[in-house]
């Protein structure tokens, strides 16, 4: 099997034109976020001041004149809450009947129209935020309904399109771009707030998704079979590496897959690791501000910090797996399973080292970094590990693990919250172990169950459809 060039192929182009598919939907996702502190009436957000004390006091606020054009809203903290959190109730209802319907018409209309719809949708916000706040949260939650189906989409294109020894490349390259997207949105959405008015936020994010969305309809296509311009040498390359991994059976398998430990050991590892990753996303800056006295809005840099850590890992420690896999004759499941182990026990050690370091608020930020980027090894971990089991169903799988993902973006906020009721540092530290234990339950039980091989009812009447 000769390996064909990656400069200039078909499926690197896939992979490239999926990063920033994944950058806008990310940059669509956390926008909201930056722009509610400019869209509330700044007496309506102030809760009861209950900062706590036990650390100085340490930015020097400077009023610079801002732009103030933008319209003003009285929300409470409740409201808020409820805005930024519509979304994901839209996003959990899709995730599965995305993977069903990107094994039935293919994974490249499902993302193209996911992220065309919500760039659709964010270019609404402001006239919806206009119209109230039951407006707000229907068209929030809407863009969840649109950004579900873009993860299995792409994990359903690509068990067609990645070859097996350069799974873990290709894919970490496409998803990376969603931690790139968080790096560049958060401080780029503070600056167009600050020297323009927060609805161009949406207008400008928006108006790029729909300009990406043209070029993925003429450049991409669902299979190599039917990709336009591919040469002959990598179709045949692609085809024959994937020969004896996928399955021509029509109906989906629901109950063997169901019954199948490695995929409840995908599902157990991905929700632990979105315990920790939406805690700290929803969190950190009120943790920085009320603990240790630190204003993260006026320093984007540092909230985008560990989100580009993570990103330098997910593309480095991918291009790893599959040297390990492919030079060093590593097993998957070997390499798979190690992945997750550093990137789930890492960030859960260094996690609960930020709780015990008291005011160093240097220290702080590099803990959370090194937390934060140690997780990116999970994407050549857990991640992939859905196309090693079952590259057929890849879609569908990644439906099913992302489904009790997305809880933790619901339940962990809210938990975190009612536990840090009086803001002292020992409220903090429990959070802190919590989101610990949980990351460390999810790498044992991964590493205990997980499997690298593709399972037999992923390729059961394969041979029966095939001679």
């Amino acid at each position: 099997l000769v390996s064909v060039p990656a400069c200039c192929s078909a499926r690197y182009n896939l992979a490239l034109l999926a990063f920033f598919g994944f950058f806008l939907l990310y940059a669509l996702r956390v926008n909201l976020s930056v722009a509610l502190v400019d869209m509330v009436e700044p007496n309506t957000s102030l809760a009861k001041n209950t900062t706590s004390n036990v650390c100085p006091e340490h930015s020097s606020t400077v009023n610079v004149p801002r732009n103030t054009t933008g319209e003003k809203y009285s929300w409470d903290a409740d409201t808020q809450g409820w805005i930024l959190g519509s979304f994901f109730y839209g996003y959990i209802i899709t995730q599965i009947p995305g993977g069903y319907l990107a094994s039935k018409i293919g994974g490249k209309l499902l993302l193209g129209f996911g992220i065309f719809g919500t760039s659709v949708f964010t270019l609404l916000t402001p006239l919806a935020a206009n119209l109230g706040v039951g407006y707000l949260i229907a068209v929030r939650a809407l863009e969840g309904l649109g950004e579900g189906v873009t993860f299995p989409a792409m994990h359903s294109m690509w068990s067609s399109w990645a070859p097996p020894l350069e799974r873990s490349k290709l894919l970490s390259i496409s998803y990376a771009g969603a931690q790139l997207g968080t790096v560049v949105s958060l401080p780029l959405s503070g600056l167009i707030c600050y020297y323009m008015n927060w609805v161009y936020v949406f207008y400008i994010f928006g108006a790029l998704g729909v300009l990406w969305f043209f070029f993925w309809m003429w450049l991409v296509s669902d299979t190599p079979e039917t990709h336009s311009s591919i040469s002959l040498a990598e179709r045949e390359y692609i085809l024959s590496s994937l020969k004896d991994q996928l399955s021509t059976q029509k109906s989906v398998p629901w109950r063997p897959m169901l019954e199948s430990l490695p995929l409840w050991a995908i599902v157990v590892a991905h929700f632990s690791y979105n315990w920790t990753f939406y805690t700290l996303l929803t969190l950190l800056p009120t943790y920085m501000k009320e603990i240790l006295r630190f204003d993260a809005q006026e320093n984007g840099f540092l909230s985008a910090l560990p989100y580009f850590g993570c990103w330098l890992c997910i593309i480095l420690s991918g291009q790893v797996a599959d040297y390990l896999r492919e030079k060093q004759n590593f097993s998957t499941v070997c390499v798979r399973k190690c992945f997750t182990l550093i990137g789930m026990i890492g960030p859960a050690v260094f996690l609960v080292a930020a709780g015990f370091i008291g005011c160093n608020y240097a220290l702080a930020v590099a803990f959370v970094t090194i937390s934060t980027t140690l997780g990116g090894f999970c994407t050549s971990g857990y991640s992939i590990n859905h196309l090693d089991i079952a590259p057929s169903y890849a879609g569908i799988l990644l439906g099913i693990t992302n489904s009790f993902a997305t809880i933790p973006g619901m339940v962990g906020p809210v938990i975190a919250k009612n536990l840090t009721q009086n803001n002292t540092v020992g409220e903090w530290q429990t959070v802190f172990y919590i989101a610990a234990s949980i990351n460390l339950f999810g790498a044992i039980f991964f590493a205990l169950f997980a499997s690298g091989e593709v399972q037999d009812w992923a390729v059961s009447g394969y041979h029966l459809h095939r001679n």
